[in-house]
């Protein structure tokens, strides 16, 4: 399902790869899903706050996306909802990752708490997000912490994969790798580790070629970056 054309600068058409919004098309609307949901009481301990804090720090994020997650996730187990959040979080994922309007809207200081609600709203709408997702997102950015949106997608996707005896293994490649490629791939993670293995992949061409894989706490680099690195070090000596 596609957006509508939004006026402004960005003329991209927004989908669910592709969120194009323009803060002049919410100004002066209503922020939106006022009403408390189960899903906001569940997490409406989270004090409301009239300034966008956009940290550095990732333990910060992190620990604040962790509680909106298990709300999130504990909500969902309750209806049986899982597959849906999970649809959900990966939509989020992939618009967030292609989206730099989308990204400037969930961190900058600039956008009142009405624009990124009403924008994050109409956003959430149009890529049919679930109505448990849409409520909290509502909350998120009412509370000023829509910043946190990447870590509260990736804090639930990894809840999920343990509900499911999954794990997530981190995967930077020097170019994007196909469908069948990461198939494979997940196969043989699948029998290093013995359990299912779910592929997150991000594209980093500095590794000019190979992959990085992370499952846990072991990690295993095959990058052509990685095995020249010990051949710059010695014709660093040698020079």
């Amino acid at each position: 399902m596609g957006f509508p054309h939004l006026p402004g600068p960005c003329s991209a058409v927004a989908t669910r790869e592709s969120v194009c919004y323009h803060p002049a098309k919410f100004a002066g609307a209503p922020a939106r899903g006022r009403g408390k949901s189960h899903a906001v009481a569940a997490v409406q301990g989270h004090a409301t706050i009239g300034r966008v804090i956009v940290s550095k720090n990732a333990s910060i994020s992190s620990g604040i996306a962790s509680r909106y997650a298990t709300a999130l996730f504990e909500l969902a187990l309750e209806a049986d909802a899982l597959d849906q959040l999970d649809t959900d979080m990966n939509a989020l994922r992939a618009a967030l990752a292609e989206s730099a309007d989308l990204r400037d809207l969930i961190v900058s200081p600039v956008h009142s708490r009405e624009v990124q609600g009403a924008a994050i709203g109409a956003i959430a709408a149009k890529m049919g997000l679930s109505e448990l997702a849409r409520n909290t997102l509502a909350l998120m950015a009412r509370n000023r912490r829509l910043f946190v949106l990447p870590h509260l997608a990736a804090r639930v996707l990894e809840r999920i994969a343990a509900h499911r005896g999954e794990i997530t293994a981190e995967v930077r490649a020097a170019r994007p790798l196909t469908k069948t490629q990461q198939e494979k791939l997940a196969r043989a993670l699948k029998a290093a580790v013995g359990k299912d293995v779910n592929i997150d992949l991000t594209v980093d061409e500095a590794l000019i070629g190979g992959l990085v894989v992370k499952v846990g706490s072991k990690m295993i680099d095959s990058s052509i970056a990685a095995r020249l690195a010990p051949l710059r070090h010695v014709m660093k000596e040698v020079g």
